[in-house]
């Protein structure tokens, strides 16, 4: 295991300050409204040290959502090792994402265009946008699932995983009396209904 020097742990510092200071910006004011001086002032760093680290605040944006993926990938991880049933490390796994959404608001723009640009054909994104965040995990369940026959195998895996990404547009953009997480909630339990193997 490499040990860090004093320099890349200050660079480490700095850029996770930058990061801690983003999210309190982006939560209090918005993303839209928070300029990069204001994370840098909330930071207490140069304006010139924010581009040591980031080309824009999409890249920060790009940045805490890859956060939130990592978060959610080791809880995933942890349940496939207790070797928990895949219906249930899914349907946690897709409310743990829901909640990671919830909680940090102002990452979920840019998570359903991410979800938007990757629906398009090949070539015709306008800009290089990262893959839907969340999509790789709940792939990862799926195969699992119907590896240990838990799961449908005549619907590919690749149908069932854009579903699951989808239910975040959804729910975001409904206008039922229902709580984001209740929707996602209900959406997870129908989909799993119609994806458990029948006996």
């Amino acid at each position: 295991m490499k040990i860090m020097g004093r320099r890349e742990r200050k660079k480490l510092q700095s850029k996770q300050t930058i990061l801690d200071a983003a999210v309190k910006q982006f939560t209090a004011q918005g993303v839209r409204e928070t300029s990069i001086a204001d994370i840098m002032n909330a930071a207490d760093l140069g304006i010139g040290t924010f581009y040591n680290y980031f080309e824009s605040k999409d890249a920060v944006l790009l940045c805490l959502l890859d956060g939130l993926v990592d978060e959610l990938r080791t809880s995933v991880e942890g349940g496939m090792q207790e070797n928990r049933p895949a219906a249930e490390i899914l349907e946690s796994a897709v409310m743990q994402a829901a909640q990671l959404l919830l909680k940090n608001r102002f990452v979920l723009p840019l998570f359903l265009s991410a979800a938007s640009e990757s629906a398009r054909p090949v070539g015709k994104t306008s800009r290089p946008m990262t893959a839907p965040a969340f999509k790789s995990i709940f792939l990862e369940i799926i195969h699992r699932g119907q590896e240990t026959n838990e799961f449908r195998k005549d619907i590919p895996a690749e149908v069932v995983t854009e579903m699951f990404h989808s239910m975040f547009q959804a729910a975001s953009f409904s206008r039922l009396q229902l709580s984001f997480t209740e929707n996602v909630q209900l959406k997870v339990r129908l989909i799993l209904s119609g994806l458990t193997a029948r006996a």
